[in-house]
Parts: C-alpha cells; structure tokens; sequence
C-alpha cells in the first residue's frame, strides 16, 4: 500500500527469545498495553534507537534486548506530539501521562484504550505519542500492519541474521 512517502524507519527492542518473529505483536497481545487491551496484537516501536532501548528497560535493569530497525510503509499514524492533532480529537496531553495499568486493575478502560478504538474507527493505523522513558523520543503503537490493504512493515536483515524458527534457543 505504497503512498509515495518514504518509508518510515522505526526502532524495536525485544526479548531475544522472539528473534524469529520480529514483527509479532503478540507479547503486547497476551500483556495488553498503554494502547492496546489484551488479545490485540501491537507493535510497540521508537522512532529513535535511543528511546527503543529506554523504553524497553523502563528505567530498571539493562535486560538483554535483540534491536531491529524496521520500515514502515503506507501507514495512517494519528501523531498525538502534535498540539493540533490533539486538539483535532478533543485530547489534552494528560492522555500521555494516563495511568493505564491502574485503570485496568480497577476494572476500568483506560483513556488509551477509548482514544486506540476511536482512532481505529478513523481508520489509523496506530499512533505517535511522546516516550515515557526517554523525554523528547517518540514512539509508535501499530494497530494494524501486512494485511490486505494495510501497512507494510518489514524488518532490516540484509545478511539474514535473524532465525526463521525458535529452535536457537532448545
């Protein structure tokens, strides 16, 4: 689903157990997260490597990470860093700070999750919004990606390093 833009190229830190599907959401799937409840796949991406790693290790102990850089091509992103794209949903930039695990552990939906639904409805394909982690990084949440008609995101392996099956780690 080519627009003529170039691609956009985003950053993913991941557990290195799931080098051999670098482009699941799964993980965001089975946890849920800050934009997606649990049983939607997610891609959760930097656009800056830098803020990739900050948000991986959210602040505790350097885990081991596997980084890949991805493309991302065709894709409608709302980008909730921009004042007038807040404006235009009726935002405030306190959904950045939205304390969405303590909504769920309320039995709530957090802010996140209504704005995730209503931007799918617009047709979005996932959202920017500001890092948590790393001030002044941005971050991707992916929605939806290599279906038909949706977004084409591939991963940057020249050399085809990364593994094709989980066996490396048997």
């Amino acid at each position: 689903m080519p627009d003529g833009k170039p691609p956009l190229t985003l950053w993913r830190a991941f557990v290195p157990r799931w080098a051999h599907l670098p482009l699941s959401g799964e993980g965001a799937a089975r946890f849920g997260g800050r934009w997606n409840p649990e049983g939607e796949p997610t891609i959760y991406a930097a656009r800056e490597l830098s803020t990739a790693w900050a948000e991986y290790n959210q602040g505790f102990v350097q885990h081991p990470a596997l980084i890949a850089r991805l493309e991302l091509e065709g894709a409608d992103l709302a980008d909730l860093t921009l004042p007038t794209m807040l404006e235009a949903f009726a935002l405030q930039g306190g959904i950045h700070r939205c304390e969405w695990r303590a909504a769920l552990d309320m039995g709530d939906v957090p802010q996140t999750h209504a704005v995730r639904e209503r931007l799918l409805a617009e047709g979005f394909h996932g959202v920017v919004y500001p890092s948590f982690m790393s001030p002044g990084g941005t971050c991707v949440a992916l929605w939806r990606w290599n279906g038909p008609d949706e977004p084409r995101l591939t991963v940057v392996d020249p050399e085809g390093r990364l593994p094709k099956t989980p066996a490396s780690w048997l």
